[in-house]
């Protein structure tokens, strides 16, 4: 994982935007010098802020350097539902390439460094050389498996294993980037957006995550993820890493 400074440059995010298209495809030396012939303009958000509203018609691709976004639907009601988070290399809000329209909003829920790469110079990339073209397809492929997931999990789980399943999940992919220590990932989620992203009410989220401490599973304080055992807390949530294209044998 390439670190990441306090003023992170344009080479440290064609850095990771290479070393995430490679962590799930075969890139040629072509490949690499056609990402790197990006031009990334560099920004930073504050927690809370929006990159794109439902709504927007958005001319750049923004990648995630470091902190945490997530993409949310808003209700009538103005009630928020979170629908997938995003961590370093991700780029969330890709599929706006061809969509045109944002049909969600894209917003930070840490303080984050992000990447924005301009849509005519994908389009132009992807015109050029097939091969990349693939890679981004299935970081949108990796992306869609993870929604297919989540349906799974607010359908047919219950509420402990809800909140097991998104600490699997979390931990799981911030350990493939490189964001974990020892046993413990950052997760800047209040308990009120716990309950937004796997559908439960805020005193549901407080019996889980109560309970999956009690039982030794794992616990959420100082906004980090402590993994407490991942053997029964990976049972409890019945989480299998395939569909992240990522594995973690460890035993905590």
């Amino acid at each position: 994982m390439a670190r990441q400074t306090d003023r992170p440059t344009a080479k440290q995010a064609l850095d990771l935007l290479i070393e995430t298209m490679a962590r799930h495809s075969s890139l040629s030396n072509a490949d690499e010098r056609a990402f790197r012939r990006l031009h990334p303009r560099l920004g930073k958000l504050e927690r809370g802020a929006d990159i794109v509203r439902q709504g927007d018609r958005p001319r750049v691709a923004v990648m995630v350097m470091s902190g945490m976004l997530a993409r949310y639907h808003t209700g009538p009601n103005g009630e928020r539902q979170y629908l997938s988070l995003h961590i370093a290399g991700d780029l969330p809000d890709l599929q706006s390439l061809f969509l045109g329209i944002m049909d969600h909003s894209v917003g930070a829920l840490s303080e984050a460094q992000i990447a924005s790469f301009p849509h005519a110079e994908i389009l132009s990339l992807v015109k050029r050389m097939p091969s990349a073209a693939v890679a981004l397809w299935r970081h949108t492929l990796i992306d869609s498996a993870i929604f297919r997931q989540a349906i799974t999990t607010v359908g047919r789980r219950g509420a402990a294993a809800r909140v097991a399943h998104l600490f699997c999940e979390q931990f799981t992919r911030a350990r493939a980037v490189g964001t974990v220590s020892g046993w413990s990932c950052p997760f800047p989620l209040s308990q009120s957006q716990i309950g937004q992203v796997v559908g439960l009410s805020l005193p549901t989220v407080h019996r889980a995550t109560r309970s999956l401490r009690k039982e030794n599973c794992a616990d959420v304080r100082g906004g980090r993820l402590w993994i407490l055992n991942w053997q029964r807390l990976s049972h409890k949530a019945g989480f299998d890493p395939i569909y992240l294209y990522a594995d973690l044998s460890e035993d905590a």
